[in-house]
């Protein structure tokens, strides 16, 4: 995991936006649950992890909004191809969350 102080300067960036998640069994499902979340609202994909056992999650950043309706599309998509396990939308993550988690560098 990297050092929090690394990514505590790009969290600001994202400050009062929305966090949503999409954890799906398989690489596939993860993929299409993206594509669907990106095109069904204004949110901007942050990455992905590998959890393990095949798991794996897809991340984005919207306001609340985009990101319920990006991640109930996803995870509908998900659904279609594959396993979903879990999705959940966080209105406000503490700022701490954003220091641990994938970013987006800066354009």
């Amino acid at each position: 995991m990297p050092a929090l102080g690394a990514k505590a300067e790009r969290a600001s960036e994202f400050s009062g936006t929305a966090l949503g998640i999409i954890e799906t069994k398989g690489f596939v499902p993860s993929v299409e649950a993206l594509d669907r979340a990106v095109k069904a609202a204004n949110v901007q994909p942050v990455g992905w992890q590998k959890v393990g056992s095949a798991l794996s999650c897809v991340i984005f950043r919207g306001d609340v909004a985009a990101c319920r309706s990006a991640v109930e599309t996803g995870a509908a998509g998900a659904k279609a191809v594959g396993q979903l396990v879990h999705s959940w939308v966080i209105p406000r993550p503490h700022e701490a969350v954003d220091q641990v988690l994938p970013l987006p560098k800066k354009h």
